[in-house]
């Protein structure tokens, strides 16, 4: 009776495991659109430039460090406004950065992801800003969308490193989902 409590047991706990699957959610519907990636070469990626100003076009993050204001254009770099005027703030310049999510500033430091490395600028003279430091690899790398419950390409590491996505049409649906 015992061995038969044991194997009844033992059966109902098997029963009731849950069965994670590593592919695409077959329930959630596909709505025709998905996200791809843009991938750039190491040299691409590791090519920082600081620009004339330019327009905003996707702006993410906003950091105050009075009287300047750093905008991050979404995978694309950081714009610097001086805004000592609220009324007449003037774009100074944007700093190249690709793959750039992130930003935070603090004295006369400017500190910017590059995919998977952390940028340090000396901001001392904001319209001329300069590289001081790279930390190579000291941000881990996601190779998938910032937003969620959306279908998207995989990522190959093969064509280069992720440092953008963009939502296009497509036909069938991809193999990835979160």
């Amino acid at each position: 009776m015992k061995n038969f409590l044991l194997l009844l047991l033992a059966v109902s706990l098997f029963a009731c495991q849950v069965n994670v699957d590593d592919g695409t959610p077959s329930d959630i519907p596909f709505d025709g659109t998905c996200y791809r990636p843009v991938y750039a070469s190491e040299s691409e990626t590791k090519k920082i430039e600081v620009l004339p100003a330019m327009a905003l076009s996707e702006p993410g993050k906003i950091y105050f460090l009075n009287p300047y204001i750093f905008i991050n254009e979404k995978g694309k770099g950081v714009h610097i406004v001086d805004n000592s005027d609220p009324r007449n703030p003037r774009n100074l310049s944007f700093i190249s950065i690709p793959g750039n999510y992130d930003i935070a500033a603090k004295g006369t430091w400017l500190y910017a992801d590059n995919a998977s490395d952390l940028l340090v600028f000396d901001i001392s003279n904001p319209v001329d800003p300069k590289l001081s430091k790279r930390i190579e690899t000291a941000i881990p790398v996601t190779n998938y969308p910032s937003v969620t419950n959306v279908y998207f390409e995989c990522a190959d590491s093969k064509k280069g490193t992720v440092v953008g996505w963009e939502k296009i049409p497509m036909s069938a649906r991809p193999n990835c989902y979160r």
